[in-house]
């Protein structure tokens, strides 16, 4: 069994396209494949065939539900904020010892490999005390860091892989996916990103491109 952290340097990178990206893959090869993403915000019950626990259930053959997406994202939040925020506005308080042992119990049930996209970005707080690099702290499981590739994201995966390292946390693999109307080209933020990011490897997902030979590609670096 093996388990992953998909993560980001900020909000709508594109974790969840990378996760069902790489679901694909990984089921291509017979893998049994699992997912959870424990925390949703902006989660409107109406338009639930839109949001990203749905897309995983796709992604993972499974038909989706009311009982299927509680089941992978037991925090749901109507407010399109930042965890803490979205459950102050309801009244709600995050018990981050709660979310940990529901990711902890993910891990250890897994029949083979399973994927926990996070919410947001690597920093971003789950409470008053607690941040998303907390809770992959807790897990103490690789990471699977995306970004964008507009004006400044180079400092942005800079800080998140320090953050990560000295944590002591394993990054498992840095995917870019291409942000559109970047005035920086997807190859030269690799190439600047290459002088400083140790072994850590590096992979690009080009808009308009095929990516599957990307996702194959993750995948290998996975299992």
């Amino acid at each position: 069994m093996a388990a992953f952290f998909i993560t980001a340097t900020g909000t709508e990178i594109g974790k969840t396209f990378v996760a069902t990206g790489l679901i694909a893959a990984l089921r291509r090869r017979g893998r049994a494949v699992a997912a959870l993403k424990p925390m949703v915000s902006g989660f409107d019950p109406q338009a639930s065939e839109e949001c990203d626990p749905t897309v995983l259930l796709r992604a993972l053959g499974r038909t989706p539900s009311e009982a299927a997406i509680a089941a992978i994202a037991p925090w749901r939040f109507a407010a399109p904020l930042s965890p803490d925020m979205a459950a102050e506005r309801e009244g709600r308080r995050i018990d981050f010892d709660a979310l940990a042992a529901f990711c902890h119990a993910g891990v250890e049930t897994a029949e083979d490999i399973l994927l926990i996209e996070g919410i947001g970005g690597l920093m971003v707080p789950l409470g008053a005390q607690a941040t998303v690099l907390d809770l992959i702290d807790t897990l103490q499981i690789p990471i699977v860091l995306v970004a964008g590739t507009y004006l400044g994201t180079l400092s942005h995966v800079l800080t998140a892989l320090e953050a990560a390292t000295n944590r002591g946390l394993a990054v498992a693999a840095l995917v870019l996916n291409e942000t559109p109307g970047s005035p920086v080209p997807i190859e030269a933020t690799r190439a600047s990103l290459t002088n400083f990011c140790g072994e850590a490897p590096i992979l690009t997902l080009t808009r308009g491109a095929n990516h599957a030979a990307t996702f194959e590609a993750l995948a290998n670096l996975l299992i």
